[in-house]
């Protein structure tokens, strides 16, 4: 009789120490805090010469508004600010989008994400390409 509530009170605490291990699939959160980070959106860029004109190709999995440029902040959402020769920033939401003012030698193009409110991913591509004229 001792050898059967014996087993019964280890299998007992081996069922309970399991049930708690199992809980460890599930993260505690605080309120007012998010479970996981912000995914920062994905980008790639290309330049292309085409009959003297220079233009900008953009992939990414941001969703680029232009109804809410400059609005309220949407996870997932924004626009695309573009740098050329660290110049004044270019707001832009469609692409292709051509390049002007590029100088005569190598010119330096950056690329980066943004929320609709102007915050930035921290994503970014920095970019050179070379002028003959």
């Amino acid at each position: 009789m001792q050898k059967i509530g014996l087993s019964l009170l280890v299998s007992v605490g081996l069922l309970t120490a399991c049930n708690t291990h199992s809980h460890n699939d599930f993260e505690v959160v605080e309120e007012g805090t998010s479970s996981s980070q912000e995914k920062k959106p994905s980008l790639q860029t290309e330049l292309k010469k085409q009959d003297g004109k220079v233009f900008l190709y953009v992939e990414t999995d941001l969703v680029v508004s232009k109804e809410n440029y400059g609005a309220k902040k949407i996870n997932g959402q924004g626009h695309i600010h573009v740098y050329v020769n660290n110049g004044e920033k270019q707001g832009v939401t469609t692409f292709p989008h051509e390049l002007k003012n590029l100088e005569k030698g190598t010119n330096q193009i950056k690329v980066s994400l943004h929320n609709n409110d102007h915050t930035p991913y921290g994503v970014s591509e920095t970019m050179e390409i070379e002028m003959n004229k």
